[in-house]
């Protein structure tokens, strides 16, 4: 949560790009040198003598929990690349190959001509971008920046993929163990996995069959290991437009293109366009080279090194629903859930996080985790458990039902009996008349938070952003207002120093 320090608190530490991240050496020292001076801190670029920095750049729009029209409305006047910059989806996630600042830059100056590439963004963040850059006068198209290099992935075996919902739920979502024996990764509580896992076989030889092209073993290995045929970008409806025989066929795929309201088939995946738009068959080599490539899914660790020696955790929602008729999967957690097996190994890397545990055993925790957001929480009380932590820990969890979407709940009902957690507030959506979820059960418990806030808890969310990380923080601010006498302002900025501090911390997606 990036915003501007209140007068008067201590200079944050420097952060740093971890060796891990999908960068390469050049770029992380690119970016650990602004980073120097955006937080004011030339010592930790390498150059203590160096000359002071100039003044920092108040990116205000850069925090998930604003609104998309709250972000735009900051940046207005300021330059293109910050006004793109305040469309994304503020996480940094790593997905588009960019930072939000470095991808907003390579819009602006032409050297990225994708407006589609911010995944959590989705079509609004689409839309909003394709409006500033038509607007915009035309930028010098720049040379092709190549995309982040992701650390190499290292051999991981699948062990199993339990199922954790019970008969009857809405939800799938498992407990997926990997074996870390034949690799040397090493990880932390709070760190996340980022796993490569190929395409669904079958819907690349449907796709290879529309393009005739069954007997292409190159080809089919290109698409099942390296293109992401799930999210075709709006440069592969563009090709596909100019190489329409049919008017009707053109119009459409241009609409789709622009992102426009109501522009079918909505969603669509490569197949879909192929069976929708027969007309159109471009050279596949352009295909091909149009799609984007098939990138690693990041997954919040769900274990502790201490308690999973040579193992790591995680807690996986399987993504599948029908659309025009067909099945559609998400590719890495489908992947898990239904065609990995022990033979073939797994590409991984470790995602080093500063989502951390403090670094006092005895200081309060307060964990709010619904759903798959669970993850990172059950690796913190594993490992507290480990080390016999002292301190008081309270978990917020919720899901729709109790009875068959308690995530781990046997694991966490037996912490609680043993008083690794002191505090268990439980919300589920379905089990009565009324909607309920973490931040109402946080709203009820308000003065029993603000006392542990007071005496120095770190406050952590897990899960969604777009949704209950908002609310989550709406709750806390409503509740330094009505406990702690706040104004509205007051408390963004207590919820800003908290942040600073290292207090208040989020794992969203």
């Amino acid at each position: 949560m990036n915003a501007i320090l209140p007068s008067g608190l201590p200079p944050a530490p420097v952060p740093l790009i971890p060796d891990s991240a999908p960068f390469t050496a050049a770029q992380r020292a690119w970016l650990n040198g602004f980073l120097a001076g955006l937080y004011g801190g030339a010592a930790a670029a390498g150059n203590a003598s160096a000359a002071p920095p100039p003044p920092a750049e108040d990116f205000p729009w850069h925090d998930p929990g604003l609104e998309l029209d709250e972000r735009i409305a900051m940046a207005e006047g300021r330059p293109l690349s910050r006004r793109l910059m305040a469309c994304m989806a503020q996480l940094d996630c790593g997905q588009c190959g960019y930072l939000c600042q470095t991808y907003a830059e390579a819009l602006a100056s032409g050297a990225e001509t994708s407006a589609s590439l911010c995944v959590p963004g989705a079509k609004p963040t689409q839309k909003a971008l394709k409006a500033l850059l038509a607007e915009a006068p035309a930028a010098l198209p720049r040379p092709a920046v190549a995309a982040a290099a992701a650390p190499a992935g290292r051999p991981v075996r699948f062990v199993a993929a339990h199922r954790l919902t019970g008969a009857g739920s809405a939800k799938d979502v498992r407990h997926v163990v990997l074996d870390l024996a034949e690799s040397d990764l090493t990880y932390e509580p709070g760190d996340s996995l980022s796993v490569a896992t190929p395409n669904d076989p079958a819907l690349v030889d449907a796709v290879l069959a529309l393009l005739d092209a069954a007997d292409d073993a190159a080809l089919r290995a290109e698409l099942l290991h390296r293109r992401d045929i799930a999210r075709p970008l709006d440069r592969t409806m563009d090709l596909l437009a100019g190489a329409a025989k049919h008017a009707p066929h053109a119009a459409a795929l241009r609409a789709l293109a622009d992102g426009e309201d109501g522009a079918e088939p909505a969603d669509a995946d490569l197949l879909d366009l192929l069976a929708a738009f027969p007309s159109s068959r471009p050279p596949v080599a352009d295909l091909v080279a149009s799609l984007p490539t098939l990138k690693p899914r990041l997954y919040s660790i769900a274990s502790s090194p201490l308690a999973r020696p040579g193992r790591v955790e995680l807690c996986v929602g399987v993504v599948r629903d029908e659309r025009r008729g067909r099945l559609r999967d998400g590719v890495a957690s489908c992947h898990l859930a239904f065609r990995a097996d022990a033979q073939t190994p797994l590409s991984a890397y470790v995602q080093t996080s500063h989502f951390r545990l403090p670094t006092d055993a005895a200081t309060p925790v307060i964990m709010v985790g619904p759903g798959t957001g669970i993850a990172p929480f059950r690796a913190f009380l594993q490992h507290r458990e480990q080390i016999g932590a002292k301190g008081r820990a309270w978990l917020f969890f919720g899901d729709q039902r109790s009875a068959t979407d308690f995530l781990f709940g046997e694991e966490i009902a037996a912490w609680k009996t043993r008083g690794v957690l002191s505090q268990l507030s439980l919300a589920w959506s379905r089990d009565g008349a009324r909607k309920v979820y973490v931040q109402h059960r946080m709203a009820e418990a308000a003065a029993d938070l603000w006392r542990w806030l007071q005496d120095g808890a770190h406050f952590y969310v897990c899960g969604d952003a777009l949704r209950m990380a908002k609310d989550v923080d709406a709750a806390l601010r409503g509740i330094a207002q009505s406990e702690g006498g706040m104004t509205a302002d007051q408390a963004r900025d207590w919820i800003v120093s908290l942040a600073r501090q290292g207090r208040y911390q989020r794992d969203v997606y």
